[in-house]
């Protein structure tokens, strides 16, 4: 199933401006790479750092050299908040990425803040909530006025891959929600752990990014290696 078409204006230039930070052009293939624990998979690490434009949200790590492959190395673009934890590679090569600012407690007039690990030639930015935040709330069907609620980084990110390039194969990996109906608090693959925030409806998120992949959309890389060989015996058993 084909994802929505791009909205005009400034959705149009913040698409013209993330394509320029992929591999190729036009963009086929993106992978977006949520923060959960990923067991060892150099397929996955693979697949991730083949894509045309990869993107990490918020705390991201990537593999490292000589250690187990799991998420990959690359990283074009960035997704990330004010309150973001800083991880040993969230400023590796900062200058070649994109970040850009998600800020949707914004729309609750939640002050502004500037941590204090950001380089201070760091440029970036933002994602208007108008275009984004908003409209995938609305589409979540979640009451966010009178919550004051907020989509998770990570949906976000796969939420926006889809609308800037509706033709692309996207796909996705470290997000817990969507193995998990209801998950307890943020585990990372940095090894941190956090508290789910109120203003987030993980169930909500979940449910519809496994839509997504029923429809096939998007294509979920499991977290799991037990999960990743069932879904590997069944992409053979269709191939046949």
């Amino acid at each position: 199933m084909t994802a929505p078409a791009p909205a005009p204006g400034r959705l149009d230039s913040l698409r013209d401006l993330v394509a320029s930070y992929a591999r190729h052009d036009p963009v086929r293939t993106i992978a977006v790479v949520g923060n959960a624990p990923l067991v060892p998979s150099d397929a996955r690490a693979d697949a991730v750092d083949a894509c045309d434009l990869v993107v990490r949200v918020n705390s991201f790590t990537v593999d490292e050299p000589g250690a187990p492959r799991a998420a990959g190395r690359r990283t074009d673009v960035v997704l990330w908040s004010r309150l973001v934890r800083a991880t040993r590679r969230l400023y590796d090569d900062y200058s070649s990425r994109l970040y850009v600012m998600l800020e949707p407690m914004r729309m609750y007039h939640r002050p502004e803040v500037w941590p204090t690990s950001w380089p201070a030639d760091l440029g970036f930015v933002t994602a208007p909530n108008d275009l984004v935040a908003r409209p995938l709330l609305e589409e979540l069907g979640l009451p966010w006025r009178e919550g004051r609620l907020a989509p998770t980084s990570g949906t976000t990110a796969a939420w926006l891959a889809r609308r800037l390039f509706p033709e692309a194969d996207l796909l996705v990996t470290g997000l817990s929600y969507v193995d998990l109906t209801d998950p307890q608090q943020w585990d990372y693959q940095s090894g941190a752990t956090g508290k789910i925030g109120p203003e987030h409806r993980v169930a909500a998120e979940g449910a519809m990014l496994r839509r997504w992949i029923e429809e096939g959309s998007v294509r979920f890389w499991p977290t799991d290696s037990a999960d990743e060989q069932a879904d590997e015996q069944a992409d053979e058993q269709e191939e046949r």
